[in-house]
């Protein structure tokens, strides 16, 4: 007999699977990378902040914009914004004076966003920075924070058979030094983010979400014709099957980045959310 529950059950298995969000009920935070909007926050960091959340987006991640502030007045203008700030980036030569207000700013995890352009270019630049890496990964985590490393390109040139990543994700210690995956730019060195999440598993915890325009070769240098970036869904990243494993693996933070906007930045980053917010919700 066909009972009202197993009508249900059969018509439901028989919807398509793109028919349902990616995350079943459960509803997951869109953060944004505020540089994004840097010019804006220069000018009115508060106002900013607002509209973002008024898009509809639950937290952000700093940069050092928002730290020309004292630690307090900007713990206030987050709050008062309606949004979360977790993350915040804090540049590599910078970061051994910014502890006190890293952890007083009330962020969980500080990302060193870049090397300095010079370890770019040598595996001795790399073992420089896993040593340092493993300090800092130690020193956040005494403090009661977490360290991650954002990647760009620049990582994945051959050094005798390895990579810069590879020396970063072989020296540093798994249980201190975790990682921030930028699906751009490991799309732009020629590599899948799908692969490479399933092959960094659980060190990844957040991700940067931006896409990029088909059609362009790959590279690893972070020049000029390296920057293909558009909206969140409107490029050639495959973000069903990304976000999918990242679910799996418990990812923390999401947060939509785009380094360079053609139209209206508010514009292009309510687009972004959108398309986020209808398969993750």
């Amino acid at each position: 007999m066909l009972t009202r529950r197993s009508f249900l059950e059969l018509s439901a298995a028989a919807l398509p699977a793109f028919a349902h969000p990616l995350w079943g009920q459960r509803h997951f935070p869109i953060g944004l990378q505020l540089s994004t909007l840097t010019k804006m926050a220069k000018a009115d960091l508060p106002g900013t902040l607002s509209q973002i959340h008024a898009i509809g987006y639950q937290e952000v991640e700093l940069t050092p914009v928002a730290y020309t502030l004292p630690v307090d007045q900007l713990r206030k203008v987050v709050a008062a914004s309606g949004l979360k700030a977790p993350s915040g980036h804090f540049e590599y030569t910078d970061l051994s004076g910014q502890w006190d207000y890293a952890k007083a700013s009330g962020i969980k995890w500080v990302v060193c966003p870049m090397l300095p352009k010079p370890q770019w270019t040598s595996a001795g630049g790399f073992h420089t920075a896993a040593h340092q890496f493993n300090e800092w990964g130690k020193r956040a985590h005494d403090m009661g924070m977490r360290f991650a490393f954002h990647n760009h390109d620049y990582e994945f040139r051959q050094f005798d058979g390895t990579t810069g990543y590879d020396i970063l994700l072989k020296e540093t210690d798994p249980k201190l030094v975790f990682f921030e995956l930028d699906c751009y730019w490991i799309t732009q060195a020629g590599l899948d983010p799908l692969q490479m999440l399933n092959r960094l598993g659980r060190r990844v915890r957040m991700l940067h979400i931006k896409d990029r325009k088909p059609g362009f070769p790959s590279s690893n240098d972070m020049s000029q014709s390296s920057a293909h970036f558009t909206e969140v869904g409107a490029g050639s990243i495959d973000w069903p099957p990304i976000l999918a494993a990242a679910r799996k693996l418990q990812i923390e933070h999401y947060f939509v980045e785009q380094d360079h906007i053609d139209g209206p930045a508010i514009e292009s980053i309510r687009a972004s959310y959108n398309y986020l917010r209808k398969i993750m919700q």
